[in-house]
């Protein structure tokens, strides 16, 4: 009889799942810029496999789900920053009010 040995199984945390970040990144990210920032729903769902697979046995497919997860986390936080700076400017120069008076201008 030959001793066959369990597969090698990564503890659940060891393997990063990114999913705090994704939530915190994709509300930020849609209120911020648009609904654009639902992409970061992608993140999520990544990010919630990450445990399933660690779970499963599946090492190399939870580091990819995380790999991903990380990814779109970048993309989310990039679209909640760019979010960010424009309602910055668009305050900073007046924002709506100086845009209607600018478009009753041009009707009158």
């Amino acid at each position: 009889m030959s001793y066959v040995p369990p597969p090698a199984s990564a503890a659940p945390g060891s393997i990063p799942n990114y999913l705090a970040w994704s939530i915190i990144a994709t509300v930020l990210a849609t209120c911020l810029c648009c609904p654009l920032g639902l992409v970061g729903i992608v993140a999520i769902v990544f990010a919630n496999k990450v445990n399933t697979l660690l779970n499963q046995g599946d090492i190399a497919g939870a580091q990819r789900a995380s790999a991903n997860a990380k990814t779109w986390c970048w993309v989310a936080t990039a679209l909640a920053i760019i979010g960010l700076l424009i309602n910055i400017v668009m305050f900073a120069t007046g924002g709506a009010e100086s845009y209607m008076q600018m478009m009753q201008q041009y009707q009158s």
